[in-house]
């Protein structure tokens, strides 16, 4: 069995990177055929390591080279690398001839499932359905969020088989009869859980909007004012970053907050740590929250659209907070602080409910999926 995953690019730490690794890693375990396309590569190596015997092809697209133009080059851009993409990527499937080709609702999404290479095509989303909305934007940026986001649901109809993380997010699609929920697994086995007497809570993830850490940091004020024995350290990059260690610096809460560059064992941090807390404004199922729990964490985070509800049983393994709530956000992180029983038994409700996310159980929804579709049992 042959199968292609599609990407933007390999290089990067994120959530959508990890999962994608983790996945054609035990897919070539199994012996499947697996190839990677992406289009802004650049000759950079993979964050995460690969199987060896995995192939990566780059396009040469280079989407973001144009990211920060206006609307009116960034559109006219946009549609010659289209119409290259779709060009370039009919030429390359019909030479790999793939039983499955996936996109991962990147830039390839609009056209994949018109590529005639003899392939069933998967489509699989890692945000949520209102994903493009959240951003937030107004005047033509937040017009063209309103028309993209009404077209993800066209497209999604066109695929073989349309594939969601949460059944949150399932219901905010309508009834697609292609529709089939499948979670992100965890990223990790622990061998060990954490023993919840460190006097730290942990934070994963991109120095961003969509992450919204500084919601956590001015919540950290709060939980700082209380317990100045405990800090806060959150591990990620991205272009808020100085304006994040600004706010620490304004709160005077440096050597109490910390701003950690990404690492590859992000397993030893989370068993190192107490509390795994998330102040998404938007999330698809955030790897941050399953890896934390698989560590034995008890997790405190916003309420968003999607992925927390499906994750955490409010007051069973940790706690959901109303999105924004700052206040509310800080006063959970000191109840879990100020009462260790109630850490270690939600940090052991956690760990008991990460095995519906173990990677043997999550990819054997895959297997089943692509068996279905073409026919072939591995």
């Amino acid at each position: 069995m042959k199968i292609i995953y599609n990407i933007a690019a390999t290089y990067n730490s994120g959530g959508m990177e990890r999962v994608l690794a983790n996945k054609v890693n035990y897919l070539a375990g199994l012996g499947l055929e697996i190839n990677i396309i992406t289009t802004d590569q650049q000759d950079r190596p993979s964050y995460f390591e690969m199987d060896s015997n995995i192939l990566q092809w780059d396009l040469g697209i280079n989407y973001a080279e144009h990211v920060n133009a206006n609307i009116v080059r960034k559109s006219a851009s946009y549609i010659y690398k289209q119409k290259l993409h779709k060009n370039r990527l009919d030429a390359l499937l019909k030479l790999l001839k793939a039983d499955v080709v996936i996109s991962m609702f990147d830039h390839e999404a609009p056209f994949l499932y018109k590529i005639k290479d003899g392939s069933k095509k998967i489509l699989e989303i890692h945000f949520s359905r209102y994903k493009r909305l959240q951003y937030g934007r107004i005047g033509l940026h937040g017009l063209a969020d309103r028309y993209r986001s009404k077209e993800d649901l066209q497209i999604a109809k066109k695929y073989d088989r349309f594939v969601v993380l949460t059944k949150e997010d399932q219901g905010y699609w309508g009834d697609l009869p292609n529709m089939q929920v499948i979670p992100n697994s965890n990223s990790f086995e622990p061998t060990r859980t954490a023993d919840l007497t460190k006097k730290r809570v942990i934070a994963v993830g991109r120095f961003d909007d969509q992450k919204a850490f500084h919601h956590l940091i001015q919540a950290w004020k709060t939980v700082y004012e209380a317990h100045p024995d405990w800090s806060l350290v959150i591990f990620g990059q991205g272009p808020l970053k100085g304006d994040l260690e600004k706010m620490i610096v304004q709160l005077r809460l440096q050597g109490v907050v910390s701003l950690c560059e990404p690492v590859q064992n992000i397993e030893k941090e989370y068993l190192q740590s107490s509390i795994l807390a998330m102040t998404s404004r938007y999330e698809g199922l955030p790897m941050a929250l399953l890896e934390g729990q698989a560590c034995g964490l008890p997790l405190v985070s916003f309420d968003c659209k999607c992925g927390p509800k499906d994750i955490i049983e409010n007051g069973v393994n940790g706690y959901l907070v109303k999105e924004g709530d700052i206040s509310s956000l800080a006063d959970r992180i000191i109840e879990l602080i100020e009462d260790p029983i109630l850490r270690i038994k939600m940090g052991r409700a956690a760990r008991s409910k990460s095995k519906y996310f173990t990677e043997g159980a999550v990819m054997k929804q895959w297997m089943d999926l692509f068996n279905s579709l073409i026919g072939k049992q591995l």
